[in-house]
């Protein structure tokens, strides 16, 4: 006997996954990474009122999730001087990606991104049936006009940036984002994602009115507050696009364990500002090792560094895989010319004295 066929969407995808996580490769090595530098997470920690906000709810977890975060919709409200209604709150960036793309998507619709830009949203765009249509980047950054012109071209109804960028650390100022969004096709919506905006310049960040139609923006707990494992995010836009979230979202989707989380690290702005210098100096340690093992350290507005090797992505590949043999867990972009670059998350010193120690050892092997 057989199970009944998928429906043909799905059927017609192959079994995949945007990143293949730490956990299964330590599982196919048989041991730990001694260094856990490849998935961008922040090894400097959670809030201590954030660990004890989510300890105290954990009695509580027999009960479901409020299905609104209402404390936390509102706390965020008046962190960015928005009304409630202009947040939706869900399972990290990823699965509000998810929603937005089977809201605005039927199948066969145009979606514009960039080719190497971040996979997730590729991967869900093509679970929903959308046609993606892809520009290169420039000199090591996603290419607003290009985006726009391609936009035009094929009608797409999304159009996807991510400032700062992921994988190449790179970022545009508020003004080119500002001019995107005049210059944006009728009919097509900004995707902004904002994962990494708290590591980034004051002049990256554009002031952006919340009804604004033209785009959504996307902001994460996972990075600069450390709850990466809790899966919470939230967007901000226009009202009515907010509203339409209803329509399709998972309501108890977000555990109250990661709601109580994420509404104490809101309220712990010190251990936020913290958390920012330490990424910081974490940067420049990193750009230090590479440059004496020969390497180039891109500037980066995030909390990983691209390391250009100034070869091509094979070797780039074995870099990483000899890293990986010697215990230090890193990623790297998957397309030419980006994947010339590895790509090291920022994590406390213990875990760069290993990188210290094993990238020479790595580079050494390759010869």
């Amino acid at each position: 006997m057989t199970i009944p066929p998928f429906a043909p969407l799905p059927a017609s995808l192959p079994a995949t996954v945007p990143f293949v996580g730490p956990e299964t490769l330590q599982r196919r090595m048989g041991q730990d990474f001694a260094a856990r530098l490849g998935a961008n997470e922040n090894g400097f920690g959670t809030s201590p009122r954030a660990l004890q906000a989510m300890r105290d709810e954990a009695a509580n977890i027999w009960q479901y999730g409020d299905a609104t975060s209402h404390d936390l919709t509102q706390a965020l409200a008046r962190h960015h001087g928005v009304a409630p209604g202009n947040i939706i709150v869900g399972e990290g960036i990823d699965g509000l990606l998810g929603v937005l793309v089977r809201l605005m998507i039927a199948p066969g619709d145009a979606v514009v991104t960039s080719d190497g830009a971040y996979p997730t949203f590729n991967y869900h765009v093509a679970g929903f049936g959308g046609a993606l249509h892809k520009v290169p980047y420039r000199d090591d950054a996603e290419d607003p006009q290009a985006l726009l012109d391609l936009a035009g071209q094929v009608g797409a109804r999304l159009v996807y940036l991510a400032n700062p960028d992921n994988p190449m650390g790179s970022w545009h100022k508020a003004g080119v984002i500002r001019q995107m969004l005049e210059d944006l096709p009728a009919g097509s919506l900004l995707v902004l994602d904002e994962a990494y905006a708290e590591f980034a310049p004051s002049e990256a960040i554009p002031q952006i009115a919340p009804d604004d139609p033209r785009v959504i923006r996307m902001r994460t707990f996972s990075k600069a507050y450390g709850m990466a494992g809790a899966r919470i995010g939230y967007a901000i836009g226009h009202p009515e696009l907010i509203a339409g979230f209803d329509r399709i979202r998972n309501h108890f989707g977000v555990n109250r364990i990661a709601q109580a989380g994420a509404l104490a690290a809101l309220q712990d702005q010190d251990w936020l500002a913290q958390v920012q210098a330490l990424v910081a100096a974490s940067r420049d340690r990193i750009a230090d090792i590479a440059v004496r093992n020969g390497l180039t350290a891109l500037p980066s507005a995030t909390n990983f560094v691209a390391l250009d090797t100034g070869r091509d992505g094979d070797y780039a590949r074995d870099l990483v895989a000899a890293l990986q043999d010697l215990g230090v867990f890193v990623r790297m972009p998957g397309v030419a010319p980006l994947d010339r670059c590895i790509r090291v998350s920022c994590a406390p010193e213990d875990q760069m004295a290993v990188l210290e120690e094993r990238l020479p050892v790595a580079l050494a092997k390759l010869g």
